[in-house]
């Protein structure tokens, strides 16, 4: 779920800037800058952990408590579309404080950097304090946190040489979007925070049957994982299936999981997220590229059983930087079949 988030902010700036005009090494830095921003939000889950501190018996206790504790304080004061334009502003700013002539970093700040960099600390600086005022200690806290960890983002995208314009634009795009994709797995955010006014009351229902109403948001979840896996491929000029191990057919076993897990909701969910994702990872570890860039020859039917065969086998090896890729899309196919044969299962019980 936190990763959808980035890999949603990722597609997108992808293939608008492709279709921009821009080069590919501009469109990948901002679109992993869009997904940066995109993941910024839930950095108010870093009081989660005091969750833990009591102690748990088993691990679906400690992600109970974990979740519990996390809550507090999750989906509130970062997750605002008000914080994220003025976030977004002062990420931009600082960006064109660290910025002179030609878009190089300037170690010594001329004094108008100095100011536009102060103006950029003064605004983040009223979000912490408003969230402090309005709210309390701990969300004064956690936006300090969001803030420092934006302002980190930021600096490391200025000295990569991406412009101001294009920072704060990018930065829009990440903070503005995370909130509408938390509409579907739990309370709605406070999309008008600090402002007492609320935008959506409860969150989306999908179906009326709550364990299809889990799968359809587990779904739409998916869905973003597939855009950012087409995004990545499609600036490379290549096509998705080029990435798809056969061994992504094990997915097709958990079809049998709608008859031996308990019926799994959104907040029963854990036993059915935790064992449809093994699946994946059992689906993509070991995977070869040059085995899958195999089957575009022309091997014959004889020839091409015997590399199904073997790219179903696991490697004695790890998986090598260049088989991440395929390791990743051949982990969605396997999940996306899971899901596929658990949910026709469910609805032939």
């Amino acid at each position: 779920m936190f990763i959808g988030h980035g890999l949603l902010a990722f597609a997108l700036v992808a293939l608008v800037g492709r279709r921009g005009g821009l080069t590919r090494d501009q469109t990948l830095s901002l679109a992993v800058l869009a997904g940066g921003f995109a993941t910024l939000p839930d950095v108010d889950m870093v009081y989660a952990p005091v969750g833990l501190l009591g102690g748990a018996s088993g691990a679906f206790a400690a992600a109970e408590a974990f979740w519990q504790t996390g809550n507090v304080v999750h989906r509130v004061v970062t997750h605002s579309l008000v914080v994220g334009v003025v976030a977004a502003t002062a990420f931009g700013l600082w960006t064109a404080a660290l910025h002179r002539d030609g878009g190089s970093v300037d170690r010594r700040l001329s004094g108008q950097a100095v100011a536009i960099g102060v103006a950029a600390l003064a605004l983040l600086g009223g979000i912490v304090g408003s969230a402090t005022v309005v709210t309390g200690g701990l969300a004064g806290t956690i936006m300090a946190v969001f803030a420092v960890v934006g302002l980190a983002i930021t600096t490391v995208a200025a000295r990569r040489d991406i412009a101001p314009l294009p920072a704060f634009g990018v930065a829009l795009v990440g903070l503005l979007s995370h909130p509408f994709g938390d509409l579907f797995t739990g309370s709605p955010p406070a999309f008008l925070y600090p402002l007492d006014a609320t935008l959506v009351p409860a969150r989306v229902a999908l179906h009326p049957d709550p364990t299809i109403n889990l799968v359809g948001a587990f779904v739409v979840e998916l869905a973003t994982f597939w855009l950012a896996a087409f995004a990545y491929v499609t600036l490379h000029d290549e096509r998705v299936r080029d990435y798809v191990s056969p061994r992504a057919a094990v997915g097709l076993g958990y079809a049998g999981a709608a008859l031996l897990l308990p019926a799994p909701t959104l907040d029963a969910s854990a036993p059915f997220v935790f064992s449809i994702l093994t699946v994946g990872v059992v689906g993509s570890v070991g995977v070869d590229r040059a085995v899958v860039e195999s089957g575009s020859s022309h091997l014959g039917t004889a020839g091409q059983r015997v590399r199904d065969r073997v790219a179903l086998l696991p490697r004695a090896r790890p998986v090598a930087v260049a088989d991440v890729p395929t390791a990743f899309v051949t982990g969605l196919a396997a999940v996306t079949l899971a899901v596929t044969g658990y949910t026709i299962t469910y609805l032939l019980l």
